[in-house]
């Protein structure tokens, strides 16, 4: 790029420009500290601090409530995690079919649940019909949701496939199942499975809402361990929850980064060796 195009594109910031950018960093910087202060100090004044509101967690007790919180977490994932994949791709077949009926009520029923509020969804799905199992509430609140979200992240993945590649299998004699199941999905899952495991992470930080319903995923655990502790500590409890959070998500990740690797480096050697 020429240095005339450069600044017909951006123009080069002058003096006075850059001292008003530098008051502006400088300004937001001491207000970013000075409301990091006030949060510290406030929290300091309360006594959130004191090295005594730790001893709850060195209890063997509370440790293994935590570890049972994580894997209440890690259960209701799985089910949810599974659940939205299958509705998603039910939902997500239904809105490409041929037949306007089918695809009117596929379309209905995603545009509902995607606009229907999570929270909202969960504890009416408790109140109304698992009062004494939370735990299904959660999950089919969180299958309806992101199943609905998965449904439109595979759809329009499958409609990111060039049209020339359905009508090139049509024109082979291939049936409509075929081609999707043969030729559209398989080069659609490269696109999308960043979209689709980036819905995944939403699902697992998502099961933090069985808190309202009093299920005893990770986050009512954390709960519990405050209120029944001397002096509540809820910073301690932050501090000991939110790192566990980050770290499955962070797991979750890598094995998305993990997987898309070793597709692309299987797509790779197929295209070497037809070569």
């Amino acid at each position: 790029m020429s240095a005339r195009t450069a600044s017909v594109l951006y123009d080069v910031p002058g003096p006075r420009a850059r001292r008003r950018y530098l008051l502006a960093g400088v300004l937001g910087t001491l207000g970013i500290a000075a409301l990091f202060w006030w949060v510290v100090s406030t929290l300091a004044d309360q006594g959130q601090f004191d090295g005594s509101l730790w001893a709850p967690f060195e209890y063997n007790a509370v440790q293994q409530r935590i570890l049972d919180g994580v894997l209440a977490t890690l259960e209701v994932f799985g089910l949810s995690a599974a659940g939205s994949l299958l509705l998603g791709v039910l939902f997500a077949t239904g809105r490409l079919s041929d037949h306007r009926p089918v695809r009117a009520v596929s379309t209905a029923v995603v545009q509902f649940f995607r606009a229907m509020p999570l929270v909202i969804m969960i504890f009416a799905l408790y109140q109304a019909v698992f009062t004494a199992e939370p735990m299904w509430g959660l999950v089919v609140g969180l299958v309806l949701y992101n199943g609905a979200v998965q449904a439109e992240i595979i759809r329009s993945g499958i409609n990111a496939v060039p049209r020339g590649q359905a009508e090139a299998a049509y024109a082979l004699g291939l049936r409509k199942t075929q081609v999707m199941s043969l030729v559209l999905v398989p080069q659609a899952v490269r696109a999308m499975l960043p979209a689709i495991i980036g819905q995944l992470v939403v699902t697992l930080k998502d099961t933090s809402l069985g808190y309202i319903i009093t299920y005893s995923e990770l986050l009512y655990v954390g709960k519990l361990i405050a209120s029944n502790s001397d002096g509540y500590p809820y910073i301690p409890v932050v501090l000991v929850i939110t790192p566990i959070y980050i770290a499955l998500c962070l797991a979750l990740s890598g094995l998305a980064r993990w997987i898309e690797s070793r597709g692309r480096r299987g797509a790779n050697r197929r295209g070497a060796s037809a070569a």
